[in-house]
């Protein structure tokens, strides 16, 4: 399996960083980040440079205000059944502060959320690897995750 993690925004030296590294170097499947960097970007420039970076023949994946929360066995299951399906890349689009465009979400798989609440976003990509360490942990039947 194969992730893309697509964020805008840079994670600078700072104590998220280093969790998000924690959790990545714990997963055995190929973790790249893919940040959308420039400052000078307006929403629209932000959105075609998201739908620039998606791999070809990947799951799309977008965190969204609009999204489902579900519960992490569930998520699992996602990435089992397509697994199964032989898809071997799946792409996480975490958007900046004014979020996707429609373009973005017409492109999206599926669209999720981690609540209702607004987190920001260096700690969305701490709190996305983790979730994705997670389900690598169910999936193999480790005891990580206790329901």
């Amino acid at each position: 399996m194969h992730i893309t993690i697509i964020a805008v925004g840079k994670n600078s030296k700072s104590s998220l960083l280093d969790l998000y590294n924690e959790y990545k170097k714990r997963i055995n499947w190929k973790v790249d980040l893919k940040e959308i960097t420039s400052k000078n970007l307006n929403n629209e420039q932000e959105n075609k440079q998201i739908l620039s970076l998606i791999p070809d023949k990947a799951i799309v994946i977008a965190l969204d205000e609009k999204g489902k929360s579900m519960p992490s066995s569930n998520f699992a299951d996602k990435f089992k059944k397509w697994q199964l399906d032989g898809f071997t890349n799946i792409c996480f689009i975490i958007g900046g502060a004014d979020g996707i465009n429609n373009d973005v979400r017409d492109k999206a798989n599926m669209l999720i959320s981690f609540g209702e609440q607004t987190w920001p976003h260096m700690m969305v990509r701490s709190m996305l690897i983790e979730q994705i360490y997670r389900t690598q942990q169910i999936l193999i039947g480790h005891p990580y995750h206790r329901q």
